[in-house]
């Protein structure tokens, strides 16, 4: 009986998802000893690192588990660290046999990567990419969040990944990889997440020039373990300089989604980042005008910043026979405004909102539209 018991607790415990790594303790062989004595049970554990910030969570899941189980009336959890050969074959079988400083959103990969790009700053694109990402995790995709926004860095505040102190949480390094912190089902990373700590004077700015750029989004593609994804968000500076080359280069086969606002000044910017992401490679596929016309409490509508830049960069990138659709149309809105200054997204904190509504719709219309597999290899396996 005790060591049917003992089963049960070991399944139960196996089954507890590292919130980190995403994947079950059984699987990461974090699981140690476990006894069962008179209705107590007595369950080991080992951690990835000294210090691990989801030690308090891991211990109350494994906790919860026992208790769960017939026959046991008491948990005792006994928490320890992996020796330095067990964290490396951990952090090995996570790369799935890639080498280290391996990139593993190649041409290759079933992973969606989507550059979210604008000509002007100041067009909400950081604030419709967070959006949008939440809305995808939402809808059951697994989604990855890099904010290649070197300089101008805010997808870690917009997400509410900000301590007291305002501060991003520095992610957890296990070896060479880089653990990405998990916002709304999102796993995100931000130069954000690496500047100032607490107790520092620091400002927190980066004053960088192409290699250092260039070397960082290269880090965040290489280095971060995602696990897998469905869908890997990009959110780029505005413009087309450094960062948008590397990415160009890092990525040739990424699919490119054109924010901007109504006004023409605005849109005329959008189409050339469009323009030099077909350049590299890329491929347009959608386009998002932000802060359009809002419908105000006596019915009337504030076209504040005028109206048709979003048509009008659809049908610019629309050519030789390739179709770019606006996607949505997100209007003016306080709520989308302030769920920013909250971290709490829109599209989960009033999703009756207009502006809820089209950023949902564009990324309905992003879910149902898959990466084609023409031309590339499939990781197929014949015995």
């Amino acid at each position: 009986m005790t060591d049917a018991v003992v089963d049960r607790v070991r399944s139960a415990v196996a089954a507890v998802t590292d919130p980190e790594l995403r994947r079950p303790l059984g699987e990461l062989d974090m699981v140690r000893e476990i006894a069962v004595r008179e209705g107590v049970a007595e369950v080991g554990i080992a951690l990835t690192i000294v210090g691990c910030p989801a030690a308090d969570r891991i211990e109350r899941d494994v906790r919860a588990a026992a208790a769960s189980v017939d026959g046991v009336s008491r948990v005792e959890v006994a928490v320890g660290v992996m020796s330095p050969d067990e964290r490396r074959a951990l952090t090995e079988r996570l790369r799935g046999g890639r080498a280290a400083r391996e990139m593993p959103f190649g041409p290759d990969s079933l992973t969606r990567v989507i550059a979210v790009t604008s000509g002007k700053g100041g067009v909400g694109k950081s604030t419709i990419t967070a959006n949008l990402a939440v809305a995808l995790a939402a809808r059951g995709l697994r989604v990855g969040l890099v904010d290649a926004d070197v300089h101008g860095f805010s997808i870690p505040g917009l997400l509410g990944l900000v301590d007291d102190d305002g501060l991003p949480p520095a992610p957890t390094r296990l070896d060479d990889l880089i653990l990405p912190p998990v916002a709304y089902g999102v796993k995100v990373i931000s130069i954000g997440m690496f500047l100032r700590r607490p107790g520092e004077d620091a400002a927190g700015a980066v004053a960088w020039r192409g290699p250092m750029l260039h070397r960082t989004v290269q880090q965040f593609l290489t280095d971060v373990y995602f696990g897998d994804l469905d869908v890997l968000l990009l959110d780029m500076p505005p413009g087309t300089g450094d960062v948008a080359i590397s990415v160009g280069q890092l990525l040739p086969h990424a699919d490119v989604l054109v924010v901007t606002t109504p006004q023409a000044a605005a849109a005329d910017v959008a189409v050339r980042s469009g323009l030099v992401a077909r350049q590299t490679g890329q491929n347009p596929v959608g386009v998002i005008e932000n802060m359009a016309a809002m419908v105000l409490p006596d019915g009337t509508t504030l076209d504040l910043f005028g109206s048709g830049g979003g048509e009008a960069v659809a049908r610019a990138l629309s050519t030789d026979g390739t179709d770019v659709p606006l996607l949505a149309s997100v209007p003016l809105s306080t709520a989308l405004r302030t769920g920013g200054d909250d971290g709490r997204p829109v599209v989960l904190a009033n999703p009756d909102d207009a502006a809820s509504v089209a950023i949902n719709a564009a990324a309905r219309a992003l879910a149902t539209r898959p990466r084609g597999l023409s031309g590339r290899a499939l990781p197929i396996r014949l015995r």
